[in-house]
């Protein structure tokens, strides 16, 4: 057992949105270095009438006609999403800490092959604290394993989602940690996975892929170049006035009085231009081997398509109210109270990306929270960002319980950091290691997975094969990651090819990895599915 250092002054915590800023970083000039920071957050704006509360249900009195249905294949319009499953990631943009004092890591046994006192020493926890020590006055130790994937019984992301998660929804949820290092305080790490998401197939009925980030990624963190399609470049949205013009039906529902009546007049619009275009001419010719796509007939369904997405878009999204996350019983009033819910952006940005992707109206996004550089000489301020971000991850798998889908959800952070030992004492700091500098050697992201059938299950015929398949990689007894433990150790693309491949898994598709991504760097068929954490949760699609 360590001896307790306390702290030569105490501190007051900083409050979450309080930016950091040190005299060994250089001042902020881009965009990504004022997230890392903090002094760019989540949206602060009240939330106004917006594509939020996209709920997929039957259709109503105002539906398309039937002969028309059909057609929405045809023009490409999606009525539903592609069947895969949700996946949301959370960018900590500034290198938080994921392992050790959040989620557990260990060496080549698994999570529960535990490092040395001094190895988690340096990931901020004291010997008395460390996973295999008992609680004091307690016969329980400090492992969490609640959620199938062990946390460490203390962590700020732990306790943070169990403010919003339900007992149900937590039984239905398990995940692994993979042992990775990443460069620190840097948006180069092309950490983010949702365009290899998209490719394997998720996708939304209105939008493919979203970000709270005006980026190439959506995110802070960049993209593999490699993965990068332009034409599936992520929307942003960080807040609900972000998602207001995303549909917008016109005055005609406020001139005609009724949704039913909007659709209808969009619906005679469409045949009477359908009609007219069968007998005119374009001037286009009617083959066009130069351009295939500039022909008489192509032009044609184009302009017809377009107000048939209209029609379509008036049907699922013309009553506002059926479209504000304010309004929706399962985010505000469940979820989130009121209060809570109006006052703080970062609530309200993850309530506007899990309401679009658990309900496929997006396929994929990624949630941006800044200000996870916190090695301010204390613990209290990153316990702080930690539990707030523990509250947005319980957030989304509550949703996805509440909704009843699956929902993969992947948290990742650029770098990491590392403690000297000295403790802060102070009732936010309780009793840990200060954060005192960057560490890229200690990073690892972690993935959570919810099924509403049942908790997914671990691959491996053993519970210790088990319990290595849900640590991918391992750490060194010093505390660090062991770089030669795994293809994604210590090569962040490789991590992204990671992540693609369990999200294969999951449905059962590993098979199609080769042909997604040819040229990968996963090794042989043998190595590439010993990173696999879970069985299948669903045959292709859902």
């Amino acid at each position: 057992m360590s001896t307790r250092i306390r702290q030569p002054k105490r501190t007051q915590p900083l409050h979450p949105d309080a930016p950091l800023l040190y005299p060994d970083h250089p001042l902020p000039h881009s965009r990504r270095d004022f997230i890392r920071t903090g002094l760019m957050t989540g949206g602060a704006a009240v939330m106004g009438t917006g594509l939020l509360g996209l709920l997929a249900g039957p259709r109503t009195a105002h539906a398309l006609s039937p002969d028309l249905i059909p057609l929405l294949d045809d023009c490409g319009i999606a009525t539903q999403g592609a069947g895969k499953i949700p996946f949301i990631c959370f960018d900590l943009a500034g290198g938080a800490n994921l392992a050790g004092s959040n989620v557990l890591v260990g060496k080549q046994g698994g999570q529960r092959d535990f490092l040395s006192t001094a190895g988690y020493n340096k990931l901020g926890l004291p010997g008395d604290m460390i996973p295999p020590a008992l609680q004091t006055n307690s016969t329980d130790d400090h492992i969490n394993d609640t959620m199938g994937l062990l946390f460490h019984s203390d962590s700020a992301f732990l306790r943070g989602m169990q403010t919003v998660l339900s007992p149900a929804a937590m039984a239905l949820i398990n995940g692994a940690v993979i042992a990775a290092r990443s460069e620190n305080d840097t948006g180069n790490n092309p950490h983010n996975p949702m365009y290899a998401i998209n490719k394997i197939g998720a996708d939304g009925s209105l939008l493919t892929l979203i970000g709270s980030q005006s980026s190439e990624s959506g995110g802070n963190s960049m993209a593999p170049v490699g993965m990068i399609d332009t034409s599936k470049r992520p929307t942003k949205v960080d807040r609900p006035s972000d998602v207001t013009s995303l549909v917008d039906v016109g005055d005609l529902s406020s001139l005609l009085g009724s949704q039913a009546d909007s659709v209808a007049v969009m619906e005679s619009i469409y045949r009477i231009s359908a009609r007219k275009m069968d007998r005119v001419s374009t001037g286009l010719p009617l083959v066009n081997p130069g351009n295939p796509s500039l022909t008489d007939a192509v032009v044609k369904d184009l302009v017809s398509c377009g107000y048939l997405k209209s029609a379509d878009l008036a049907e699922r999204f013309g009553n506002p109210a059926t479209l504000d996350p304010a309004l929706d019983p399962a985010i505000v009033g469940g979820i989130f109270n009121s209060t809570e819910f109006a006052q703080d952006g970062e609530f309200r940005k993850t309530a506007a990306i899990m309401k679009l992707v658990v309900n496929g109206f997006a396929g994929a996004g990624t949630i941006t929270m800044g200000g996870f550089d916190y090695h301010t000489g204390d613990r209290s301020t990153g316990e702080i960002r930690d539990f707030r971000a523990g509250v947005c991850m319980g957030a989304c798998l509550e949703y996805a319980h509440r909704v009843g889908v699956p929902l993969m959800l992947y948290v990742f952070s650029d770098g990491s950091l590392s403690s000297n030992g000295m403790l802060d004492m102070s009732v936010e700091g309780r009793g840990k290691g200060q954060w005192t500098g960057d560490n890229q050697s200690t990073a690892s992201p972690f993935f959570l997975v919810y099924n509403p059938d049942s908790r997914p299950q671990p691959v491996g015929a053993t519970p210790e094969a088990q319990a290595m398949s849900q640590q991918i990689g391992y750490f060194r007894d010093s505390g660090d990651v062991e770089t030669s433990s795994s293809p994604a150790a210590n090569n962040v693309n490789l991590l992204v090819e990671t992540i693609a491949l369990n999200y294969l898994a999951l449905h059962g598709e590993l098979g199609r990895f080769e042909t997604l991504f040819p040229g990968h760097g996963l090794g042989s068929i043998a190595a590439r599915d010993a990173l696999v954490a879970f069985q299948p949760i669903v045959n292709g699609t859902i």
